[in-house]
C-alpha cells in the first residue's frame, strides 16, 4: 500500500565521492540498478559482467567483461582496478543465473547446467571475495554484499540448485563477516523477493504468472530493482556501521507470510 497522499515519507541522501566501487552482474536487472545507484551518490563503479554492455564507458562509470565462474578472470578484472585507483570499497556479489529450464525436480538435471549454476551462483561468488578480501585485508577496510534471494530461506517445488545455493551465497557472507571482522572489513547479504528484471520476467510462466507471483507477497506486488539498490547502499554506508553477518529482506514480506495463512 502507497503512503497515504499528501504525507511526507522521508529522504535519505548518501556521498559516495571518491569510493571505488564493484559489482558483478552489472549490466541488467538489479546488478545494473546498483551500479546506477552508487554512480548516482558520486561513486567510481565498475560493472563486471559476461553480458556486453549496451552503453559505453563514462565517468566514473566502466564495464569489465569476463566470467566470475573463472578465478583468473576475476583476479585480472580486480588488477584493472587497482592500476587505475589506490584500492576498493565495495564488492557487491550480484551475478548469478536462473535460466527457464532450472525449475525442474533434481533427478532431471543435466550435468552441465548443474555445474554452471555452482559455477556461477556459488563458486563465482568465493572467486571475487578471494581476490578482493586480500586487499581490504591492508586497507583494513571494506564492504561486501553479497545478493541472495528469498529462495535461500524458503523453497518450493523445482528449484533444487538456484534455492540452496542462495542459502550459501547467505552462509558465505555470515563466514566472512566473522571472518574478518577484527579487520576492519564487513559483510552482509540481502535476499530479494520477486523483483521486476530481465531474469524474472523470463520465467515468469514457471512461476505461475505476474498476477499470482506478486499476490504472494503481503503487499501485493512485484518489487523493483531500485528498492533493493537502495538496500545495498544503505549496507555499504557508514549508517549501517553495526551491522555484519546478517541478512537484509528486502521481499515486500514475502519471508513474514506463513504458508498456512489465508491467501489474499
Amino acid at each position: 500500500m502507497a503512503a497515504t497522499p499528501g504525507r511526507p515519507t522521508g529522504n535519505v541522501h548518501y556521498d559516495n565521492a571518491d569510493r571505488v566501487i564493484l559489482v558483478t552482474g552489472g549490466v541488467t536487472g538489479i546488478g545494473r540498478a546498483i551500479v546506477d545507484r552508487f554512480h548516482q551518490t558520486g561513486a567510481t563503479v565498475f560493472s563486471f559482467d559476461v553480458t556486453p554492455n549496451d552503453h559505453e564507458n563514462s565517468d566514473r562509470k566502466t564495464f569489465l567483461k569476463g566470467d566470475t565462474a573463472s578465478f583468473d578472470v576475476c583476479k585480472g578484472a580486480l588488477e584493472t582496478i587497482l592500476d587505475l585507483h589506490s584500492g576498493i570499497d565495495v564488492l557487491v556479489n550480484n551475478a548469478a543465473i536462473q535460466p527457464p529450464n532450472s525449475y525442474r525436480s533434481i533427478d532431471q538435471y543435466e550435468e552441465q547446467l548443474w555445474q554452471r549454476m555452482v559455477d556461477v551462483n556459488l563458486t563465482g561468488y568465493a572467486n571475487m571475495a578471494r581476490v578482493v578480501l586480500p586487499v581490504m585485508k591492508q586497507q583494513e577496510s571494506g564492504v561486501i554484499v553479497n545478493l541472495a534471494s528469498g529462495q535461500g530461506h524458503r523453497t518450493a517445488r523445482g528449484v533444487p540448485a538456484y534455492g540452496p545455493i542462495k542459502a550459501a551465497n547467505i552462509m558465505q557472507a555470515r563466514q566472512w563477516a566473522v571472518e574478518y571482522a577484527r579487520s576492519g572489513i564487513r559483510v552482509a547479504s540481502v535476499s530479494p523477493g520477486a523483483i521486476d528484471t530481465p531474469m524474472v520476467r523470463a520465467s515468469l510462466a514457471a512461476q505461475g504468472g505476474a498476477d499470482e507471483l506478486a499476490n504472494r507477497h503481503p503487499q501485493g506486488r512485484i518489487g523493483s530493482a531500485h528498492e533493493v539498490a537502495n538496500a545495498v547502499i544503505w549496507l555499504c554506508s557508514d549508517d549501517a556501521s553495526f551491522v555484519t553477518g546478517t541478512d537484509l529482506e528486502v521481499d515486500g514480506g514475502l519471508g513474514a507470510f506463513g504458508a498456512f495463512a489465508d491467501p489474499f
